[in-house]
């Protein structure tokens, strides 16, 4: 889908200009989530490399500028490309949410200072991690190249990430892990809900690269 979309947005510059963006938006977001894993999981602080405010900034910046170039092409070129500029609005939105999620991670870090770990949860928390991070980076490759294949590939390929986080929130709340701390405990049920609706939000824009307007964020149907 995103190959025919892309003839699109290459004929226009406001269009193309506001698919460049995304990819910004994209690897902004992807630098947010790897700081933001690492200050809370890997760092016995709480103190980040970077201002996590002026990137999400940033971000949300972008987003608008996106926004209004697409409301600019729509205005002035009608709606013979209503579609394709749906898709792209709808994938700045998901990426602006990864931004505000991963800061949202960082908030966590803030209020739990030390490095937050589980004996009974650590391996299956790595797991997730290692796992969104391919995922973005798998996805940002698929985004940019419109490679459908590899778009597919993820949308299957991390599904359990979901699976497994609500998993390690019912063992927290059955206190499954009785040497962890409620702070702790706390950190951790957020973080892995962030992790599953970061897995998510890159769901969908990997759905985009595939999918229809209307079918994104779900799996792809199978042509007959």
């Amino acid at each position: 889908m995103l190959k025919e979309l892309i003839a699109v947005f290459k004929s226009d510059s406001l269009l193309d200009r506001a698919y460049k963006r995304s990819f910004e938006m994209l690897d902004l977001t992807h630098e947010m989530f790897l700081e933001a894993t690492n200050v809370l999981r890997k760092t016995e602080t709480n103190k980040v490399s970077f201002d996590i405010n002026d990137q999400d900034i940033a971000v949300n910046k972008f987003q608008r500028e996106v926004r209004k170039d697409v409301f600019n092409h729509l205005a002035m070129a009608g709606t013979e490309t209503l579609s394709s500029d749906l898709v792209l609005v709808s994938i700045v939105i998901d990426i602006e949410r990864i931004g505000d999620i991963t800061k949202n991670i960082v908030e966590v870090a803030e209020g739990h200072p030390e490095k937050l770990s589980s004996k009974l949860f650590d391996s299956k928390v790595e797991e997730m991690e290692k796992a969104v991070s391919e995922n973005f980076e798998k996805t940002i490759k698929a985004f940019k190249e419109a490679d459908e294949l590899l778009a597919e590939q993820i949308i299957t390929e991390y599904r359990w990430v979901s699976r497994a986080s609500d998993e390690i929130l019912m063992s927290l709340m059955h206190n499954e892990d009785t040497e962890i701390k409620s702070g702790s405990a706390v950190a951790l049920a957020l973080y892995v809900r962030q992790l599953k609706r970061i897995n998510s939000h890159l769901k969908n824009v990997a759905t985009s690269i595939v999918n229809p307007f209307h079918r994104i964020g779900y799996k792809v149907k199978k042509k007959d």
